[in-house]
């Protein structure tokens, strides 16, 4: 019989190929193995017993059809479609039905082949998914070990929960390898763990060591805002900036607290300070008016002309000028190197004569010309005799000798006029 649905009359006649009614009003299929009792119906004729049993069949062929549907189309796992395949065809071998129930075994065995490629298929595609799975396993418990080495305090612990919720989102591997594997994944975030609570107690204790300094340091502070010996107290504050720099952050919820007393202090001594000098600036405003007046009688002097008029001049300004007293600390800087230029004017000019007439480099100079001299007066002497005796070569030597020697006294004498 075939799959299809078929008319009554096709079906009554299909049923007399697969089946027959006997008289007692048992049902019997025919097969390969010949003739097997199905069932009886005594509540009608023959034909509707046959009728009756044929659309059993087409039940079950409908189940065949749609199983191999599932099948082809790859909707059910190989395990599924193994299982549901044995267990429709032991429906369809014992099957109280009448049609081509041969046919119906064959059709299912025809799945057999279908199904062990898609297994085959199956196992591939795991063992890529595996493979890709290991990898991707891999390189996170990599990325988690340099975590675990390194000290980014900050951002290592969320990098390592996104770690391992990424590692939770793979497929497992093989029982082995995914142990081995996660151990080291686990050892890896636990040692980081333990070397991140290690360095934040560390650094509680450490903060907590630089709160101690720094409440000492207010203290001390506070205590010096008040102190008008500005010199030394100014040195003292900063000794104070240098340890408080020194001593490193305090736990975040007072070291704001203590750095505003400590400035505070700070701002204190600093503010009456400033003030102090402000009045003192205006006090010595006039000194200020003096020095200026001294500084135009100074630099008239130069160019220096006469040193020892100059030397004497400047004397009596300089004495002038310490007694005009301070200037404001403003006008401190620009005055004192302006007298100071005119002084090392006139020092240089002094400096430049004596090297002129230098008692020691003078008679440096005369030696040298006494030995130039009798050097030149032994070469003439060497120079006619070569004449004498026609040595041409050595005459011409002896001449080249004797200009030279001429040249260097030429030199020293002119050396010695300026000494003179």
């Amino acid at each position: 019989m075939s799959s299809d649905k078929q008319s009554p009359d096709d079906a009554t006649q299909a049923g007399t190929a697969w089946g027959r009614v006997a008289e007692d009003g048992t049902v019997y299929v025919r097969t390969a193995d010949g003739e097997r009792s199905v069932g009886s119906y005594e509540a009608g004729t023959p034909d509707e017993a046959l009728d009756f049993f044929t659309k059993r069949f087409e039940e079950l062929e409908g189940k065949v059809h749609l199983l191999e549907q599932r099948v082809t189309s790859g909707r059910l796992a190989p395990e599924e479609a193994t299982s549901s395949v044995k267990a429709l065809r032991e429906q369809v071998v014992d099957a109280h039905a009448v049609g081509d129930l041969v046919s119906l075994a064959a059709r299912l065995d025809a799945l057999a082949p279908v199904i062990a490629v898609q297994r085959s298929a199956r196992k591939e595609e795991r063992a890529q998914k595996a493979a890709e799975s290991k990898a991707a396993k891999e390189k996170l418990v990599a990325e988690a070990e340099r975590l675990a080495e390194g000290t980014d305090w900050r951002n290592g612990a969320n990098r390592l929960r996104d770690l391992l919720a990424t590692w939770k989102e793979l497929p497992r591997l093989d029982r082995a390898t995914d142990d081995a594997l996660w151990r080291r994944f686990s050892t890896a975030r636990t040692t980081y763990t333990r070397h991140r609570k290690a360095h934040f107690a560390e650094e509680h204790e450490r903060r907590d060591s630089a709160r101690v300094v720094k409440e000492r340091l207010v203290k001390e502070a506070e205590a010096l805002s008040s102190s008008t010996e500005w010199g030394p107290t100014a040195g003292k504050y900063r000794d104070l900036m240098r340890e408080w720099k020194a001593a490193g952050p305090a736990p975040r919820e007072v070291d704001d607290q203590l750095w505003q007393r400590f400035r505070g202090a700070q701002d204190t001594f600093f503010g009456a300070r400033d003030a102090a000098n402000a009045a003192l600036d205006q006090e010595f405003a006039a000194n200020a008016e003096v020095k200026d007046a001294i500084l135009v009688e100074a630099e008239a002097l130069l160019p220096v002309t006469d040193v020892e008029s100059a030397k004497k001049a400047f004397r009596e300004l300089a004495d002038r000028w310490d007694a005009a007293g301070k200037v404001p600390r403003d006008r401190m800087k620009e005055l004192e190197g302006r007298m100071r230029k005119v002084e090392q004017a006139i020092r240089a000019v002094e400096d430049e004569q004596w090297s002129r007439s230098d008692p020691e480099k003078s008679a440096r100079a005369d030696d040298m010309i006494g030995k130039l001299e009798t050097g030149i007066a032994e070469t003439r002497a060497k120079l006619d005799k070569a004449s004498a005796a026609g040595d041409e070569r050595r005459v011409k030597d002896l001449e080249s000798e004797l200009a030279n020697k001429q040249a260097f006294l030429d030199m020293a004498r002119k050396a010695a006029a300026e000494f003179g």
